[in-house]
């Protein structure tokens, strides 16, 4: 083998790249690791996040009371937290999960930059890391979503 070619293994995947689906002792490692990220965020989302806005608790009232956006909205993005921490635990759902929750992510960084002077704004830009992470490797997750959504539609 010369030195410019990569050497392959049986699977024709390139030595040391890890695939999340591999049946080798370190892609289950990685796919036992990635399934634990996704459910310390979604326990983080609903318990931490979700929970205080859902409930009305005092701080979440003050904070969106000062964006402008009453209980309305604050009820409103505690749901659709808790909907993103119920899909990161559902398989077909898992990426486009961590994508919408990534897009709050992004909205909550303006927000903190822009009306609270930044004074949390580490949080949201630490969360994307890994539901960007589990975005890319749940992908393939997407195709199957489409399957089902055109099966439903094509029934209908």
């Amino acid at each position: 083998m010369s030195e410019t070619t990569a050497a392959v293994t049986a699977d024709s995947t390139p030595a040391g790249v890890v695939i999340a689906e591999s049946a080798t002792a370190r892609g289950r490692r990685a796919r036992i690791a990635l399934r634990a990220l996704q459910v310390a965020l979604a326990l983080f989302y609903a318990s931490a996040s979700a929970l205080p806005k859902l409930i009305g608790h005092a701080s979440a009232a003050e904070s969106f009371e000062r964006l402008g956006w009453g209980s309305a909205g604050m009820y409103t993005i505690g749901a659709l937290e808790l909907a993103g921490a119920i899909a990161l635990l559902i398989p077909v759902l898992q990426s486009v999960a961590a994508m919408a929750l990534g897009a709050l992510m992004v909205g909550a960084f303006v927000v903190q930059i822009s009306v609270f002077d930044g004074q949390y704004a580490a949080t949201p830009v630490i969360l994307i890391v890994p539901l960007t992470l589990i975005a890319w490797a749940r992908r393939e997750h997407n195709a199957d979503l489409l399957r089902l959504l055109l099966l439903r539609r094509r029934r209908a």
